[in-house]
C-alpha cells in the first residue's frame, strides 16, 4: 500500500523511512531546509505529496554522492555550515544547480540558492563553497 493521500514526502522520509537528514523547519515551503531532489530537480519535501512520488527517483542528503560530497567538503572548508540546520537543503539545491550547470556565474548561484534560507547568514561562505566546486577546487 502506498502513502496516504495527504502525507508529505517530508513525513514519509523522516517518520516512516527514518531518513532524518532532511529537516523540518518552516513546514510551509519558505525556507528550503527540506529540499530533496525529485528526478534530479530540487523540491520542498514539506509541500510535495508522497503519493505523487511513487515510481520516481528521490535523493536525500543521505544519498548524495559525487558533486554532493565535494560540496559537503567545500561547505566545511569555507565554514559555510555554521549551525548546520539548513545545510542539507543548501547542499541539495547546490548539487542540483551544478548537475544542470557545472560552470554557473555567481548570479546563477545566487538565483539557484535563493529559495534556501540561512539564519546564520553565511551566504557569502555558501557562495564561495559552491564556486570552489564549480571551479574544480574541491
Amino acid at each position: 500500500m502506498g502513502p496516504a493521500g495527504h502525507e508529505t514526502l517530508l513525513d514519509l522520509l523522516r517518520d516512516t523511512l527514518g531518513l532524518t537528514g532532511t529537516k523540518r523547519v518552516c513546514d510551509r515551503g519558505e525556507c528550503g531546509a527540506c529540499t530533496v531532489l525529485l528526478d534530479g530537480e530540487p523540491v520542498y519535501s514539506c509541500l510535495t505529496l508522497a503519493n505523487g512520488c511513487e515510481g520516481r527517483s528521490v535523493t536525500t542528503i543521505e544519498g548524495i554522492d559525487g558533486v554532493g560530497q565535494a560540496l559537503q567538503a567545500a561547505f566545511v572548508r569555507e565554514d559555510a555550515a555554521q549551525c548546520g540546520f539548513c545545510t542539507p537543503g543548501q547542499l541539495m539545491a547546490a548539487a542540483a544547480l551544478l548537475a544542470s550547470d557545472p560552470s554557473p556565474s555567481d548570479d546563477d548561484i545566487r538565483a539557484a540558492m535563493s529559495g534556501n534560507l540561512c539564519r546564520c547568514g553565511t551566504y557569502p561562505k555558501i557562495l564561495r563553497a559552491i564556486r570552489s566546486v564549480a571551479d574544480g577546487h574541491a
